[in-house]
């Protein structure tokens, strides 16, 4: 599990590419002001929603795994109830298994799981449990 606040940048500094479970459409919803936030300060966002076609001119997609295999993702930020943490770590070790990537899992507040650091554990995946991409971004680059 990352939670020191230096691995933390050291993430946010090397990734360029952000699939992000839970994106919204809706310009309301945190998840659609993340993605717009991450895509104005240079990441790629790609949207894994089964109800959005596309997000801020990318295609959405309906899970993890439909994503194609080509395309480097260096984060899953998951923007869903805590309830489905444990099931979007298990598409992140799906995806990882597809394609040899080790992406690390981002749990927004209040969505990390037990189950889901079990699982990141046990597929050896770096995790970063309940903080906001946002707000790290914030403190690691203002």
């Amino acid at each position: 599990m990352i939670s020191d606040n230096k691995d933390i940048q050291q993430v946010l500094k090397q990734s360029k590419t952000v699939a992000m479970i839970g994106c919204s459409p809706n310009v309301y919803r945190t998840s659609n002001y993340a993605a717009r936030f991450l895509k104005e300060r240079g990441y790629r966002v790609i949207p894994v929603n089964p109800q959005a076609e596309d997000i801020y001119g990318e295609k959405s997609y309906d899970k993890l795994t439909d994503i194609p295999q080509d395309v480097h993702i260096d984060i899953v930020n998951v923007f869903r109830n805590s309830e489905f943490s444990a099931e979007a770590a298990q598409d992140v070790a799906d995806w990882k298994e597809k394609t040899g990537q080790n992406p690390v899992i981002w749990t927004q507040l209040d969505v990390s799981s037990p189950e889901a650091e079990r699982i990141a554990e046990e597929n050896n995946l770096q995790y970063i449990k309940n903080r906001c991409i946002m707000v790290e971004w914030d403190r690691n680059f203002k």
